[in-house]
């Protein structure tokens, strides 16, 4: 089959993964539709310059080549984008305030049966909470915990610019010496720091929470150590850990010190880098960094 029937397919199967995406916003369908766009420019250019003989190279050299100007083009885009967000006031830990604005949960089929499943498992609903990132727009989670309060489930509802809303879960069990299992599906990039005694796992391609609350189950199960119970509630919890993130990674060089920050930014050359990494490495391989 010639090239331009495949190229044909690749646009049309590209133009139905945006329209599923919209109402379900998943985000390996994004990684899907990254990839045809990725594979669909490069091949497309290049069948382009051979057919009006603009280069007189063979296509294999053509189509690497614009495979590379894609790569290089995200790059700039993203360290602009990195760079845009350190420059901006919008905080990297914000603070969140208890949610009383009766939004505490979208109104759709798919994301009410999540809460369904969780009050059959046996957790409760603890607070809700949001933090405003900036012109108005608001992150906003659920808390819930078990009967046991050993573990804690963080619903994250993120909205997107096409307007559909992407659930992401943080799983979280304290263990004795000050030991945190942390487990969670969140695809935004991160790059920073977390303290020695948080032993997180981030699997991002894992968007079943039956599944995720397994494995979190079966790390604990694994260190051998008792899980403890949660001693305070989820908002002072979760300031508090917003605070300690901004201290370590301002002590271990991935932000800039407080009083610089208006000048140079709040996030360092090392830190952008480790972001653009973490970037490129959610977008098109669905993995985050090991944060061992």
């Amino acid at each position: 089959m010639h090239l331009s029937y495949w190229l044909f397919g690749s646009v049309l199967l590209s133009l139905v993964l945006i329209q599923i995406n919209q109402r379900i916003g998943s985000p390996l369908l994004l990684i899907v539709d990254r990839w045809l766009r990725w594979f669909g420019f490069a091949l497309g250019a290049a069948m382009i310059c051979r057919y009006y003989q603009l280069v007189d190279r063979p296509f294999w050299a053509l189509a690497v080549s614009f495979f590379l100007i894609w790569f290089l083009g995200e790059t700039l885009y993203s360290w602009l984008a990195i760079s845009a967000l350190s420059l901006s006031p919008l905080p990297l830990f914000p603070r969140y305030a208890l949610n009383s604005s009766g939004e505490e949960w979208p109104v759709q089929p798919r994301l009410l049966k999540i809460r369904t499943w969780l009050r059959a498992q046996g957790f409760q609903p603890l607070q809700a909470l949001r933090a405003e990132i900036g012109g108005g727009i608001y992150l906003r989670i659920s808390v819930y915990q078990d009967a046991a309060a050993t573990t804690r489930i963080q619903i994250t509802f993120l909205p997107q610019a096409n307007g559909a809303i992407t659930v992401c879960y943080a799983l979280a069990t304290p263990l004795g010496d000050g030991l945190r299992v942390v487990t969670d599906n969140l695809y935004i990039p991160f790059g920073g720091f977390y303290p020695e005694n948080w032993l997180v796992e981030r699997r991002p391609w894992s968007r079943s929470l039956p599944r995720l609350l397994s494995r979190h189950r079966a790390r604990v199960t694994a260190l051998s150590a008792a899980p403890e119970a949660f001693a305070i509630e989820p908002i002072a919890e979760l300031n508090a850990a917003q605070h300690e993130l901004d201290r370590l990674n301002t002590e271990l060089g991935f932000l800039h010190p407080h009083n610089e920050r208006d000048d140079h930014g709040k996030i360092t050359q090392a830190g952008r880098y480790r972001v653009w990494k973490e970037i490129w490495m959610l977008n098109y391989l669905g993995r985050s960094a090991r944060y061992r």
